[in-house]
């Protein structure tokens, strides 16, 4: 079984529990910090939704959403708390028909390895307008593998910012690393990554 798989499984086995344990997470501070990128009414796809938290505040603040994900139980329960279609597919199957003002990645590209990570950033960076915001969401720390049934790839401060010196059109605008919200011990890197104009 591979890492995409062996992830997805894991997420379809335990979509109730993942739902309960990440509901209530506090994403405050980076969530209003996205959204002062995006333009009234803009769209957001939100790459990897989980239980559709983040979609659904997206979608009560008069945003435009697309909600993405590979777990087909997690598709189904969050399209019912959002109140919209979730769009069932792996990051790297996954081609927009539309272009978006953000791109919110938060906690979901970890979960593949680095030349696929390369791969989805820059596919989807095509579909992200000029000036659009990427979020993403990674654990900080050096780590490639299978950790609780899942495969994780994290990085340092560093390390994630050399990762993101490839992507020519790319620039980060801040990263802010916070403690992990829901009490794991990690910390996490929050970076604010705009597609340059020219």
């Amino acid at each position: 079984m591979g890492n995409t798989e062996l992830t997805l499984e894991y997420y379809n086995k335990n979509a109730d529990a993942y739902v309960q344990s990440t509901k209530n997470a506090d994403m405050g501070v980076s969530l209003s910090k996205f959204l002062s990128y995006i333009p009234k009414g803009g769209k957001i796809l939100d790459l990897g939704c989980g239980s559709g938290r983040d979609s659904k505040i997206f979608k009560d603040r008069g945003f435009q959403v697309v909600a993405v994900d590979g777990s087909s139980e997690l598709c189904k329960k969050a399209g019912k708390f959002i109140g919209q279609k979730v769009i069932c597919s792996t990051f790297e199957k996954y081609t927009p028909v539309e272009q978006f003002d953000g791109i919110w990645a938060n906690a979901s590209l970890l979960h593949l390895n680095e030349t696929d990570m390369k791969n989805v950033i820059t596919k989807l960076t095509s579909w992200l307008k000029f000036s659009g915001c990427w979020f993403i969401a990674i654990k900080c720390e050096d780590f490639e593998g299978i950790k609780n049934d899942r495969f994780y790839k994290s990085m340092t401060k560093e390390t994630f910012i050399t990762f993101m010196k490839q992507f020519k059109n790319l620039e980060i605008d801040e990263i802010i690393t916070t403690d992990d919200k829901l009490g794991r011990g990690n910390s996490w890197i929050n970076a604010f990554v705009l597609k340059k104009t020219r």
